[in-house]
């Protein structure tokens, strides 16, 4: 078999595919990228032959393999653009009937791309709009997938929080369908919510995550099958009934819908770096979440939009100021 055949056998190998032709101009990579935690996030896989990811159906869990194309001459953002899926295990069959839906299916840019709309937004963001129409918001409905690693980025730097992420997806997670044969090597589930319960608290020690947050995620998933059911309500809903649950905020609750619902107004409002970035970007100065949202209350509706646009011009806020430190619970 030569290099340029694998592609078909493995097709031809999977145990559901489904073509999906978004309609427009698309990119896999730039849409599918909020998702992972990480370059090093365990239950992604990034080669020539696709982008791998697996995680957990009701029916069992699931390795997907996504490929995109288009028109040889015009490339894969081309408006005759399309992605290839493919699925192995128990939940192919639910994994590939959400397939759209996680692509961004329901992500409905026109009202954003009116031009009476589009002259209100700020020039760097309309330029941006312009050189990005191949950006899609995904939509997981995985509420436990996007929350509990949400939870782990509660008041800690990123680097902290991803780092004890991959230490308990690689003690704690299950092996993806068909890994070492047909799909990537090393390729892992995340776990379920019965065994996130499950991880002892020296564990949860090990990974540099503190009390607070781990009983954080031990209150909120004991109650997993009415979180699974957050999926199907509107995300304001979905978001306000999240923040029942003691220490899950506002800042938690828009991050998980931002993924999970494909959220386009969303704000992740007490974020550490976000207000100060969105105020540089709109006014040269830093602000605060109520400045933020001041700025943005115009575009309301389509502040997700905004910001995912502004984070795709390059702006960088200036680094002066203090910086949140890292810390090693692990040493305590």
């Amino acid at each position: 078999m030569t290099i340029a055949d694998a592609p078909t056998r493995l097709a031809a190998a999977a145990d559901a595919s489904l073509r999906w032709h978004p309609g427009g101009p698309y990119n896999l990579h730039r849409t599918l990228g909020i998702l992972m935690r990480g370059n090093g996030d365990p239950s992604f896989s990034s080669r020539p032959d696709g982008l791998w990811m697996a995680f957990t159906t009701p029916d069992g869990p699931v390795t997907l393999r996504l490929t995109e194309a288009g028109p040889a001459e015009l490339g894969p953002a081309a408006a005759g653009a399309y992605v290839d899926g493919q699925a192995w295990g128990p939940g192919s069959g639910a994994a590939i009937a959400g397939l759209p839906r996680l692509l961004g299916a329901d992500d409905d840019w026109t009202a954003f791309d009116e031009p009476s709309f589009a002259a209100t937004l700020p020039r760097m963001v309309r330029e941006a709009r312009r050189r990005n129409p191949d950006l899609r918001l995904p939509s997981t409905g995985r509420m436990v997938d996007s929350l509990v690693p949400t939870i782990l980025e509660q008041k800690v730097t990123v680097i902290e929080a991803r780092r004890g992420f991959r230490y308990l997806m690689y003690r704690h997670g299950t092996p993806a369908p068909g890994t070492g044969t047909v799909a990537p090597t090393g390729l892992l589930v995340r776990p379920t919510a019965e065994a996130w319960l499950r991880i002892p608290s020296w564990e949860w020690h090990k990974a540099g995550v503190g009390p607070q947050r781990s009983a954080t995620v031990m209150r909120a998933l004991r109650s997993a099958v009415a979180l699974e059911r957050l999926a199907s309500l509107p995300a304001a809903e979905a978001a306000a009934k999240m923040q029942t649950i003691p220490g899950i905020g506002v800042w938690t609750a828009a991050e998980v819908v931002q993924r999970t619902h494909g959220c386009p107004d969303s704000i992740a409002v007490g974020d550490y770096h976000l207000a100060a970035y969105v105020g540089a970007a709109l006014t040269g100065r830093r602000t605060d979440d109520a400045g933020m949202l001041a700025l943005l209350e115009p575009w309301t509706g389509h502040r997700q939009r905004v910001v995912r646009m502004l984070g795709l011009t390059g702006f960088r806020k200036p680094t002066f100021g203090p910086r949140m430190t890292i810390q090693d619970h692990r040493a305590h």
